[in-house]
């Protein structure tokens, strides 16, 4: 019950919602009650023609017996018609107050039911808010490691079955027992005898309830778990619909689907089967201990132990008595689901982030001197290195370009600056100092990313680009898409820069997606630009105007470089070479092709290419 416990730290400030219902609960427990206790007067009047009866003129005491309620509906009708009255009279008296307490314990539990809606609708707002404030915060690392349909899977489905298993069962916990007291006071009123052996057949009950929904938890996250890779399945099937239908692996990822589709509905009907037994099984026991009541009761009404008209009373008040305990016990079974779902949920919540803040970080407010590698190293989930102990400095105002085969650590550097990834050994430096030393957003505030892996949302293009400064004016984005050479082409979409570009982008060519991304950066301008393949996307003549316009904005700016075609870097101040995570070989352009090594063999193929 721990997980179930750990949603009220969601639900601050609990006292706004939990004074309310504990009052409005209350009420509607007490009139509820009051219902049935106004059967036995009722009873008595129509069928008891001649018990007698003495006008009592004075408020009697207050106790919890049918003499004391004889006393008072007495007491009620002198008041009322004095001391004569007629049983049509009492009748009229008596159904006026059963329908003033029907109304009362009515309207009670509407409020009741309000407020307990809104504590649960307050509690998952502020569970899915916190949810996603973590997972956005967590390391790059952790999105390559997990399933995206998983995390999606858990900040949706799950979190709706939270919803609708365990915080409903909050209104069943809190209300039920007020109701099952009050039954129970009831019932002791008008009979000690009865109810004590009431209490006697009550656990049989509960424990073939108990054996039922025992082990629906462990199924609950069976079926959790694999909701979460049919959602997967369905992202990556979408996402890929290309590469399926061009390497006719359709039937694959149908059969693939299938199976796990399979396994979730299996465990979806088990999961079922558990919880519609409940609900039956427990109306079975209660009509059952209904029975034994009538014939153990009705033989104490023969012999008058009990009079009829409290024993009906009794037995009605009982029956409403076992509404709640069903109640208890249905919520029982659903809520081992919502306690799977809220495990999934709160282990996703509680991953660490592996790219810790100190707590008395720096600020850097401005990049002044250089970056700095110094005996850098890195690996991810293996041991073996992607970047092996390399040094190296850029300094303010330089451009540096990183060149080498796929898989030598280009990328890898471009991710360490802005601690997407931390290092496994050495250092990072700007300006002399660490950059663990350093707030992780006044860090990235200097950094701008333009990556080959190009990420737009679906909204427009407008909103896309200022994203790279969200304050920034209609002018200023205007001239961000100007320098990326992407104003022209959006000029001639539909509604111009209020054109939605569609998920992912998929509306745009991908030279177009690019150039977005660029005016992205440009819109930032930002002290260190770091460029991982920025213009590998476009075609020969946007690739042209867009490097004319990135060696202006390179101009006076730290940049980092990488690129495949070395035709874009030959200006750089300086080239590094880069092969399985060492620095083969670094210098200019010039000094690297006397050399007559790596980088000019590259620029000999790609020449040739």
């Amino acid at each position: 019950m721990k997980t179930y416990f750990r949603l009220f730290q969601f639900s601050r400030p609990i006292s706004k919602f939990a004074i309310p219902y504990f009052f409005s609960v209350l009420i509607h427990t007490i009139f509820n009650t009051f219902n049935f206790v106004m059967l036995i007067p009722i009873l008595d009047t129509l069928f008891v023609k001649d018990k007698a009866v003495e006008a009592v003129t004075t408020p009697p005491a207050l106790e919890f017996s049918t003499e004391s309620l004889d006393q008072w509906v007495n007491y009620l009708l002198y008041l009322v018609y004095g001391p004569e009255y007629s049983v049509m009279q009492v009748l009229v008296l008596l159904s006026l107050f059963l329908v003033l307490s029907f109304f009362m314990s009515n309207i009670s539990r509407y409020f009741a039911q309000r407020t307990m809606e809104n504590f649960r609708i307050h509690t998952l707002q502020n569970l899915r808010n916190a949810l996603f404030n973590q997972i956005m915060a967590l390391h790059v690392g952790f999105f390559t490691n997990e399933r995206k349909g998983d995390i999606i899977s858990k900040i949706t489905s799950d979190i709706q079955v939270v919803q609708f298993c365990i915080t409903n069962t909050l209104q069943v916990v809190f209300r039920e027992p007020f109701l099952i007291i009050g039954y129970f006071v009831m019932l002791m009123s008008i009979s000690v005898h009865l109810t004590l052996f009431t209490l006697l057949v009550l656990p049989v009950a509960a424990l073939v309830i108990s054996k039922i929904v025992k082990r629906l938890k462990q199924v609950a996250r069976k079926t959790q778990e694999d909701f979460g890779q049919m959602v997967s399945c369905i992202d990556e099937s979408v996402t890929g619909v290309k590469v399926i239908k061009s390497y006719n692996i359709l039937g694959y990822i149908i059969d693939k689907f299938a199976t796990i589709n399979g396994s979730y509905s299996k465990a979806s009907r088990a999961m079922a089967r558990r919880q519609q037994l409940a609900s039956p099984a427990s109306e079975f026991m209660s009509i059952s201990i209904v029975a034994v009541i009538m014939v153990y009761g009705g033989n104490m009404v023969l012999d008058g132990e009990i009079e009829a008209s409290a024993f009906l009373a009794y037995v009605a008040a009982f029956s409403q008595l076992t509404r709640p305990v069903r109640a208890i016990a249905d919520a029982f079974s659903t809520i081992h689901q919502g306690l799977a779902a809220a495990d999934r949920v709160f282990e996703l919540y509680d991953t660490n982030d592996e790219i810790p803040e100190k707590e008395n970080a720096k600020t850097l407010d401005e990049f002044k001197n250089e970056i700095e590698f110094r005996n850098v190293s890195f690996h991810y989930t293996s041991n073996k290195p992607v970047i092996d102990n390399i040094s190296f400095k850029v300094k303010k105002g330089q451009t540096v370009a990183l060149v080498g085969a796929s898989g030598g650590g280009k990328s890898t550097i471009a991710n360490l600056i802005p601690r997407f990834y931390d290092v496994k050994g050495g250092q990072i430096l700007i300006d002399g100092v660490d950059i663990r030393d350093y707030t992780l957003h006044s860090l990235r505030e200097n950094i701008g990313l333009v990556t080959q892996d190009i990420v737009l949302f679906n909204d427009s293009i407008e909103q896309n680009i200022r994203l790279g400064k969200l304050d920034a004016t209609q002018n200023e984005i205007e001239n961000a898409a100007k320098i990326a050479n992407a104003f022209t082409f959006i000029q001639e979409t539909e509604n111009g820069f209020k054109t939605n570009i569609g998920d992912r982008g998929m509306k745009l060519s991908g030279g177009q997606c690019q150039r977005l991304s660029i005016a992205r950066a440009v819109l930032k301008n930002p002290n260190i630009l770091i460029l991982d393949e920025a213009t590998s996307a476009l075609d020969t003549e946007s690739e042209k105007l867009v490097q004319e316009a990135l060696s202006n904005l390179l101009k006076g700016r730290t940049s980092l470089v990488i690129a495949h075609r070395l035709s874009t870097i030959q200006h750089a101040d300086k080239i590094i070479v880069l092969d399985h995570g060492r620095i083969i070989e670094q210098g200019t352009h010039s000094e690297l092709m006397e050399k007559d090594g790596v980088y000019s063999k590259l620029i000999s193929m790609q020449q040739l290419d």
